[in-house]
């Protein structure tokens, strides 16, 4: 391997930096952890410069276990699992934890209560996000699980937000690109323009932004696909992560 400029410029550039040690509960699915994965590195790489990269372990779950117990209903067997998860990342060092799913968030209180170490909850890194734009209504594109259930809209309500969902016939098919496209790894214009319809339906609405409530969704959807702000949970909740992570580091 060889490199380039002086050697006191690479030394400064990697001089040793105390980072709280993150954990990942990833695979939900592993598309969009691939994306937490990378997105850490890339803003770490950016904050610090040099050759460093983000400190962080991560737990993958076998995605197919998890989506049978939320299509039957079973959030109370889906519980355990992700909270022995965030147990081991625990047990492995780590020192602040990020659940790399909305939905999954349903069971953030097994998960706390599994361990001694703050879970950075998805939910408030994005309504903050939201409320430091200066926005009060937002649209809602997740999984059908996270748009129709109060779990997320209320911990984004708590927060002095109104959140709108689609209507009906638009919840089933932003949920079916979810699971039968994007965490299939496919990403079809015709879905983007699907899903632009449906923000454009939610802007006429009220919305004056919209959250990209399912961590998969910012694989296909960006902010020119949107006339109003786009809030992408996953970067949100990376970044919230790594300042968490790297406090006062400059």
């Amino acid at each position: 391997m060889t490199t380039t400029g002086s050697p006191d410029a690479r030394t400064s550039a990697t001089e040793p930096v105390r980072q709280r040690l993150l954990g990942l509960i990833g695979g939900m699915s592993w598309e969009s952890t691939a994306q937490y994965y990378r997105t850490a590195n890339e803003l770490v790489r950016d904050r610090l410069g040099g050759f460093h990269s983000a400190r962080l372990v991560l737990t993958s779950v076998d995605f197919a276990e998890i989506e049978a117990l939320q299509v039957s209903g079973d959030w109370d067997g889906a519980g355990p699992i992700l909270a022995a998860e965030a147990a081991r990342l625990e047990a492995a060092g780590a020192e602040l934890l990020l659940l790399c799913t909305n939905t999954m968030h349903k069971v953030a209180d097994r998960i706390e209560a599994a361990v001694s170490v703050p879970l950075l909850h998805l939910a408030d890194t994005t309504a903050a996000a939201v409320r430091a734009a200066g926005l009060t209504t937002v649209g809602l594109l997740a999984t059908a699980f996270t748009m129709e259930q109060s779990f997320y809209r209320d911990r984004l309500a708590a927060h002095g937000l109104q959140v709108l969902v689609p209507e009906a016939d638009d919840r089933a098919e932003v949920h079916r690109i979810i699971y039968d496209e994007l965490c299939q790894g496919r990403f079809l214009p015709e879905s983007r323009r699907t899903y632009q319809q449906v923000i454009d339906r939610l802007v006429a609405a009220g919305a004056q932004g919209v959250v990209l409530g399912c961590t998969e969704i910012e694989l296909l959807i960006g902010a020119e696909d949107s006339p109003v702000p786009v809030f992408a949970t996953t970067r949100l909740h990376v970044e919230a992560g790594l300042a968490a992570a790297l406090g006062a580091v400059d």
